[in-house]
């Protein structure tokens, strides 16, 4: 995090100790950076464990072990590496993988598979078996440390630490979520996005707390994109340990079901709008409200075909009040849509209706409305009852800075 700090960046939320959880952050010195680049947190025995992965064909080893380790539905540990994706690495990323894990697992005493491993960074370089080694033993050692430093290790391209916490009364008991992510680059949704890892102190069994995550992810991390391009190590984890002592939640009928799964889906719904905000070069934080739509599915498509348009986010950098790229950019999203009912605004004020810009339409008021650094659209097709809102920001020359140089 040596790039200048986004100007939509958020502070970093009073973020209270998880009973059950310990973390902690080392220098493994992945890439020549001098701050900590790896992040180990222990979990107490039984913690429960669910989460949700890129459908990228190219993910990494992690991803692939991930996504059997998550059908246990227990964990012991979690280890974040970052500067190196260890993606398209062949046998040597999968052993790299398998070396953590069974170290982590001789460390604590259990079983290999207890142990997550996520990575993100360069891809097409193996995870040196030899630094990650290092690293984990210093880990091991170190003090515990604080979410916000966690949260700051996990990052590569990022600006700004990023959590979020929640609060939920259990069957009269209080239950605790914090949350981190990482995300700035290569953010686009496709199931989950970036890496992001909520802990909670609630007791959750495995199978609703999947449950709970995967309906969370749908509406919040999978609605946002920065560049439409989806990484190949994008992985979500939730973990519930359960020191809270309420009754073990394991369905939605259960009491203080729904309160749980509403905070847990504000703690993704806060850390998906984090990682737009620190979307590469951003400088505008967009909201796009689609109504009116065939359905839900067919609302968010067109808010992600709005979304991921280089012509809808440069004209938003530079405060040009263009509908008519919106309009390009609906018709274009493979969905639903009928041109003489649509109908497109910025900042509640509508430039067309039903298919025709309005007689008394002023512009001065939306191009006002652009120059602040929260820009919204309005999308209503008329068609039926279906909403989405999508979350994106906008594209300045500062995305082609970082990228340009991403591996030096």
């Amino acid at each position: 995090m040596d790039t200048e700090r986004s100007p939509l960046a958020c502070p970093f939320p009073d973020a209270p100790k998880i009973a059950g959880v310990l973390p902690r952050v080392a220098r493994a010195g992945y890439k020549d950076w001098g701050r900590c680049d790896l992040t180990y947190v222990e979990l107490a025995e039984g913690t429960s464990v669910a989460g949700v992965f890129t459908n990228n064909v190219c993910c990494s080893s992690e991803v692939e072990l991930g996504r059997e380790q998550v059908l246990l539905g227990r964990t012991r540990a979690l280890v974040v590496n970052a500067g190196n994706s260890n993606a398209f690495t062949g046998y040597r990323g999968r052993e790299a993988v398998e070396a953590i894990m069974g170290q982590v697992a001789t460390h604590l005493g259990c079983e290999p598979s207890d142990v997550f491993v996520s990575s993100t960074g360069v891809i097409g370089v193996p995870l040196p078996k030899d630094k990650a080694q290092a690293g984990l033993e210093a880990a091991f050692a170190a003090a515990e440390c604080t979410w916000e430093d966690a949260a700051r290790t996990i990052g590569t391209t990022d600006t700004f630490a990023k959590g979020a916490v929640a609060t939920a009364m259990v069957g009269g008991t209080k239950v605790t979520l914090v949350g981190i992510v990482k995300g700035s680059g290569m953010i686009a949704p496709d199931m989950a996005t970036m890496l992001g890892y909520v802990f909670t102190d609630a007791a959750v069994e495995p199978a609703y707390l999947q449950a709970c995550l995967s309906a969370a992810s749908e509406a919040t991390f999978n609605c946002i994109t920065v560049d439409g391009d989806t990484s190949t190590s994008d992985t979500v984890l939730a973990f519930a340990t359960g020191k809270a002592d309420n009754t073990p939640l394991a369905s939605s009928g259960d009491p203080g079901a729904d309160a749980f799964a509403a905070a847990l889906h504000d703690v993704c719904r806060q850390l998906s709008h984090l990682v737009v905000r620190d979307g590469e070069g951003a400088q505008k934080f967009i909201e796009i409200a689609v109504s009116g739509a065939v359905d839900d599915a067919s609302a968010r498509g067109i808010g992600l075909a709005v979304a991921n348009s280089p012509l809808v986010k440069t004209a938003i950098a530079g405060e040009d009040a263009n509908w008519g790229r919106v309009v390009m950019a609906v018709g274009k999203a493979g969905e639903p849509a009928d041109r003489d009912r649509l109908s497109i605004g910025f900042g509640g004020i509508w430039a067309a209706r039903n298919g025709l810009p309005l007689a008394d339409y002023d512009e001065g008021p939306v191009t006002a409305h652009l120059k602040g650094r929260e820009v919204t659209v309005e999308i209503d097709l008329g068609l039926g009852d279906g909403r989405a809102t999508v979350w994106t920001c906008d594209l300045t020359h500062g995305y082609i800075s970082i990228n340009a140089d991403y591996r030096s």
